[in-house]
């Protein structure tokens, strides 16, 4: 995790009220974070952070596209993300997350936002990944269509009832 440093900020050697970083992420990032839910992207944040007495607000802006596994094809899908975000620290004792409140330690006074970044990415892509209609893997999606026809025949014999077959023997003799 050694090139994350770049995402730790010093909150007290902050000189004036409001500071901008620009943060480009690329594969190493994601690779870096420890990334199960993106594999990778081109996308940029843009922090900035305003001072006030005691206070930080964070304010996050995220766009690009992040790389994720299409739920169907399990191929390689790029997926557009744009997410403002908004978090308030705090100076306390111990290092304590409640929700969009983070408090850090007051004799460090160093915020690392290389994980929070990427939580807002992640619940920035819908849950559902899906390639757009006709861009799937045709090879997948056949061998798909070839396993739910077998487990929809074997299901569908296997669900019928013996005794309603002995009565559909019966009603065709009966005609």
């Amino acid at each position: 995790m050694g090139n994350l440093e770049r995402f730790k900020i010093d909150l007290k050697g902050l000189k004036s009220e409001k500071t901008s970083f620009d943060f480009g992420l690329d594969d190493d990032y994601f690779q870096a974070i420890g990334a199960t839910e993106v594999k990778g992207g081109s996308l940029t944040t843009s922090l900035e952070v305003r001072k006030t007495a005691g206070v930080f607000e964070l304010l996050f802006h995220t766009e690009g596209t992040a790389t994720v596994t299409c739920d169907v094809c399990l191929d390689d899908m790029s997926q557009q993300v744009i997410t403002d975000n908004k978090v308030v620290v705090r100076f306390g004792d111990v290092l304590e997350e409640n929700g969009d409140d983070i408090v850090v330690p007051a004799d460090e006074g160093i915020v690392d936002v290389a994980w929070l970044i990427y939580e807002f990415i992640v619940l920035a892509i819908p849950t559902k990944h899906v390639h757009e209609e006709g861009e799937c893997n045709p090879a997948m999606l056949e061998k798909l269509a070839q396993l739910s026809a077998v487990q929809h025949n074997e299901t569908a014999e296997d669900s019928i009832d013996p005794r309603w077959s002995e009565l559909e023997k019966l009603k065709s003799t009966i005609k």
